[in-house]
């Protein structure tokens, strides 16, 4: 088994298919219904096979490509508590997770990784969807495992908790292992932050990023159906304010040398942080552009998968995959 191949499903701006292709997994079709994540995928990977389509009229006959991959993936819309309770027939959300474990039938992947929220691995709540996908991939001949990984302990200057679902054909489940994180020391905002803060020459970039000492709190994309970008509810809000930054908008370029930071005078005086930094916060590399205007690139952040979590995953999934032992 030399390079191993996947499809991605729900790929976005590609958070998760850049990680696991970090880990020697390409994809051989990524498949997304918004056309500005397309237009994302394909400004950055143009050689990608990418198909704007919706998940749940995705027909994978048509594509013969992909029926024969080693890996299924999909990084999710987060399903809602409330849907898993009390509106299993009509959530969106929930819908896609569905069709996603559907199309395992199909396409029969040697592996499967979805990633959501962490609830969705360890809550009572969704006991009845986890119930779903057990007898699926049990049908199916899949052994799995549910766990929550937290993206700061790959390297990600965020506070960002997974759920995860990894499920293989039973002859290679026994050689994975969920990750284990990369780094010993969490990386704060200060220091992700910094050097872009200073690009501009704004003389205190070195006093703020020496306060900043937390990690982000959790990147929130929002729905497409609310006003502009921020990032996140209240309590973001405020773990960000502690951190000297405004976190109700966000700017269109990073502090230049007359800028005048004055935390203690209230919100009005905070800085704000661009769009290119929350890639960073998310840990898309400087070079992955993101396309469209500023509430669209930012929503395709924020519901980005950390490429260093789609890594971690990918390299696991390729261990289990690649072992000897093939009874």
């Amino acid at each position: 088994m030399e390079g191993l191949t996947s499809v991605d499903v729900c790929s976005g701006a590609g958070g998760l298919a850049l990680g696991l292709e970090s880990a020697g997994i390409s994809p051989v079709l990524l498949l997304d219904n918004k056309r500005q994540a397309c237009e994302t995928l394909l400004t950055n990977r143009p050689e990608w096979n990418v198909v704007c389509d919706d998940l749940i009229d995705f027909l994978p006959e048509k594509f013969p490509e992909a029926l024969d991959v080693d890996l299924l993936s999909a990084g999710l819309p987060r399903v809602k508590a409330s849907a898993a309770v009390r509106r299993r027939d009509s959530d969106q959300e929930l819908r896609l997770l569905t069709a996603t474990i559907c199309l395992v039938h199909s396409i029969q992947p040697r592996a499967l990784l979805l990633e959501n929220v962490p609830a969705l691995a360890e809550s009572p709540a969704y006991s009845g969807i986890r119930e779903f996908v057990r007898a699926e991939l049990a049908h199916l001949g899949y052994e799995f495992c549910w766990f929550v990984l937290n993206a700061a302990d790959f390297g990600v200057p965020q506070e960002r908790r997974l759920g995860v679902l990894v499920a293989l054909k039973k002859q290679w489940f026994h050689a994975f292992a969920p990750p284990r994180p990369t780094v010993t020391e969490h990386v704060p905002v200060g220091r992700a932050l910094r050097r872009s803060m200073a690009a501009r020459g704004w003389p205190d970039a070195d006093t703020w990023a020496a306060q900043a000492l937390a990690v982000a709190p959790t990147l929130v994309g929002g729905s497409d159906n609310r006003g502009g970008a921020d990032l996140g509810p209240s309590g973001t809000k405020r773990a960000w304010a502690r951190m000297g930054v405004n976190a109700g908008t966000l700017a269109n370029e990073v502090p230049g040398p007359d800028y005048q930071w004055q935390p203690t005078a209230g919100t009005a005086r905070m800085l704000k942080i661009t769009v290119d930094q929350a890639g960073l916060l998310q840990s898309f590399p400087p070079e992955w552009r993101i396309t469209g205007r500023k509430t669209a690139r930012y929503r395709q952040i924020g519901h980005a998968t950390p490429p260093p979590v789609g890594k971690a995953l990918g390299t696991a999934i390729t261990t289990a995959l690649r072992s000897s032992s093939l009874t």
